[in-house]
């Protein structure tokens, strides 16, 4: 089965791939696929979804095309498919060649982190680099490199604001019109920029120059030379920019005329108060290599911000997608209904509730903790929607002494006090995980109770195959495997307004 594209762009090891793939025992169904890409670290849920729900999926998935696993990528209204090679479908066409088989995947994006998380740092080098300028060099030398940093500065705002992180600065320079973006200025001429040259725009080669120029202006005079030829060229940047303001968007934006007013300064500056030092070729090749690192870093970081971007918003997507309760339901209903006889034992809440909840656990298991915490929760939320019995997994002959008291300590406050008190018991286990502490909690003084009833509820759990914990049951279903735990929080409306589960 031909998936060179498919592989290619999840940046998978196609010979691994496809040895897994084909060497799993359901070759070629979907289990296989789906099982193969989830060892190969990509996370992935599977799903039948009637045509009608697939508007809702994410801009990618995974379906089954012309019999052929192929990525789906939604560009507008047109579909590009990658398989064994790439096309393009419409709406119409996907649906009447692919199954209703889908799969929604999640890969591990690279780590990176926002701009704005380094801002201190970012302050302390502008300030190390102010104090330097101040006390070393002539005044005229400071004020370059003040002008310098000034650029940076705006030129970062610019570039931050790019990935959707509003700037105060630019919002005070250029006035506050959020809710009348269309005769913003700036935002007309920031955001809507055409200019593309290895993806970036005219904003990003501003972030290159004043930091190049930052740079070289912390070696002055030596530099002195090469700093002036740089401001010479920056009269071309200036004349496009002004040619595009006044020419072809016919408005003019404030920041970007405060930044050809920098520009000036510094050329001015150049022009009558920098001496003449003769060319260094040496410093010449390192103010090249310089503005090549600060293309390639600035590139690089352009690159991974927008990736991530794209990620937040799939991720989004995904999310809602996820959360939709009618999908949910048909997951949940799907698993096959287990049916207790003991309904009494460990019961908390109302009897008469619509939704009742069963918490398969084990008090000696980690996870345990975090499903015991849900469902308390929920049961504070909505004490009069829900009832919950905790089912713990018992058997005397396979567990030791200190097991056989705790379920005692349990079992003596469930029969002697309140509900709440019984809840803070189990609690207080699973946060202290100390028999001595919880059996001085509970005050018990009789010994063991009789456990009969949750041995024979043990019994019950492990002929339904609930031997595994934690597991959440719904009404006697079985919480999907497809969602988290914490999803239930999502659902609990919808459910305790549902008639049918």
């Amino acid at each position: 089965m031909p998936l060179d594209k498919l592989i290619n762009y999840l940046k998978l090891d196609k010979q691994e791939f496809m040895f897994q793939f084909n060497s799993h025992p359901n070759y070629p169904s979907a289990l296989a696929f789906s099982d193969t890409l989830n060892f190969m670290g990509v996370r992935n849920d599977a799903y039948e979804l009637d045509k009608e729900y697939w508007d809702e999926l994410p801009e990618e998935f995974i379906a089954i095309i012309d019999n052929t696993f192929s990525l789906v990528k939604k560009i507008g209204n047109q579909y590009s498919i990658y398989s064994d090679k790439a096309k393009t479908l419409n709406k119409e066409e996907l649906h009447k060649k692919s199954t209703d088989f889908v799969l929604l995947f999640e890969k591990d994006p690279a780590v990176s982190k926002s701009f704005t998380s380094y801002r201190p740092l970012l302050y302390a080098i502008f300030s190390i680099i102010l104090l330097y300028s101040v006390l070393t060099l002539n005044w005229y030398e400071a004020i370059f490199n003040i002008l310098s940093l000034t650029g940076v500065y705006i030129s970062l705002e610019i570039f931050n604001q790019k990935f959707g992180n509003t700037s105060a600065v630019i919002g005070s320079i250029c006035g506050d019109s959020a809710g009348n973006q269309n005769v913003n200025s700036c935002n007309k001429i920031i955001t809507q920029d055409k200019t593309s040259i290895f993806g970036l725009k005219f904003s990003d080669f501003s972030l290159i120059y004043f930091t190049g120029i930052t740079i070289l202006g912390l070696f002055l005079p030596a530099t002195a030379l090469m700093i002036k030829g740089f401001t010479f060229v920056s009269l071309i940047a200036i004349g496009y920019s002004l040619y595009i303001q006044g020419f072809v968007e016919k408005t003019f934006c404030r920041v970007c005329l405060l930044i050809i007013s920098v520009l000036l300064a510094q050329l001015a500056i150049g022009i009558f108060l920098f001496e003449n030092v003769y060319f260094d070729l040496r410093i010449a090749l390192l103010s090249l290599t310089l503005w090549a690192v600060l293309f390639s870093s600035v590139l690089y970081l352009n690159t991974t911000l927008e990736e991530r971007e794209n990620l937040q918003k799939s991720n989004a997507k995904n999310l809602r997608f996820k959360r939709n309760y009618e999908l949910f339901k048909r997951e949940l209903l799907e698993n096959e209904k287990v049916t207790f006889t003991d309904r009494e034992t460990f019961f908390i809440g109302n009897k008469d509730a619509k939704i009742h909840l069963s918490v398969i656990s084990n008090p000696y298991c980690g996870f345990c903790k975090d499903a015991h915490k849900i469902v308390e929760n929920l049961l504070q939320k909505y004490p009069d929607a829900i009832s919950v019995q905790m089912r713990f997994n018992y058997a005397p002959d396979k567990q030791n002494e200190k097991l056989t008291g705790l379920i005692s300590d349990f079992m003596y406050i469930y029969k002697n006090k309140t509900s709440e008190e019984f809840l803070k018991l189990v609690e207080y286990w699973f946060e202290t995980k100390d028999e001595n502490k919880t059996r001085q909690k509970a005050g018990t003084t009789s010994g063991n109770q009789d456990l009969t009833a949750l041995i024979n509820m043990s019994v019950e759990n492990r002929n339904a195959g609930l031997n595994f914990t934690p597991i959440i049951l719904i009404n006697g279903y079985q919480f999907p495997d497809k969602y988290d735990r914490e999803d239930i929080y999502y659902f609990m409306d919808e459910l305790t307004e549902e008639d049918e589960i």
